[in-house]
């Protein structure tokens, strides 16, 4: 099977990216990362995907007077190397409702809860405001809506009686890294059928769909 052509769009440090980066050097891993956009010129994503020899573009949006224009201008850079798949990967920016439909189920995502819970922002402090045992990471088909969309993998993380904000984000980080390859693995191989808003995974495995952090699996 021919690798899928797949950009990540970022606006930060790119530690998933970096994961991304990582798992596609395996020239079984269905998934070849071709173009990495940032928003924002500092960040240091675009140094991961330079030191991985991956083309690396910013389309600022504080360039461009409207959504539509600067959406317009990220969809020439994609169309222009050829993308087949886009991953967001701690990409600041909400799409509008024309770009996600354009990349309707070929457009993932990766947010820091076990969704449809704590959906939007300051996920980690809600978590710890509501005394929740477990939280976690979901890998998604992008919707509209934001934080919705057909879950294909999550992970799994515990909430510890000292944690901060910060502590339990670094933790969600560790399952964040392993849980977006794997859902982008199988994506770009074929193995997911999208069943209204469901994400049916072809000939599924047991447990495949869902990663613990190592605190759990024992």
């Amino acid at each position: 099977m021919a690798r899928r052509a797949t950009a990540v769009l970022i606006s930060g440090s790119g530690s998933n990216l970096q994961a991304l980066l990582d798992a596609a050097r395996d020239p079984g891993y269905p998934a070849a990362i071709r173009l990495v956009i940032s928003n924002r010129p500092e960040a240091f994503g675009l140094e991961r995907a330079r030191r991985a020899g991956v083309p690396a573009v910013v389309v600022d949006h504080r360039a461009f007077a409207t959504r539509e224009v600067f959406e317009a201008e990220i969809e020439a850079e994609l169309r222009t190397a050829g993308i087949e798949l886009v991953c967001l990967a701690g990409f600041m920016r909400v799409l509008t409702a024309a770009t996600v439909e354009r990349w309707r189920d070929r457009m993932l995502n990766i947010h820091p809860s076990l969704l449809p819970a704590y959906r939007g922002l300051h996920t980690h402090a809600r978590v710890l405001a509501d005394g929740a045992a477990v939280t976690g990471c979901s890998v998604h088909l992008v919707r509209p809506e934001l934080d919705k969309g057909p879950i294909l993998v999550q992970g799994v993380v515990p909430v510890l009686p000292d944690d901060d904000p910060e502590r339990l984000a670094r933790r969600v980080l560790e399952v964040e890294h392993r849980a977006y390859p794997r859902a982008l693995a199988m994506l770009a191989g074929g193995r997911v059928r999208v069943e209204g808003e469901r994400a049916i995974l072809l000939d599924e495995r047991p447990g495949e769909r869902l990663i613990l952090h190592p605190s759990l699996a024992r």
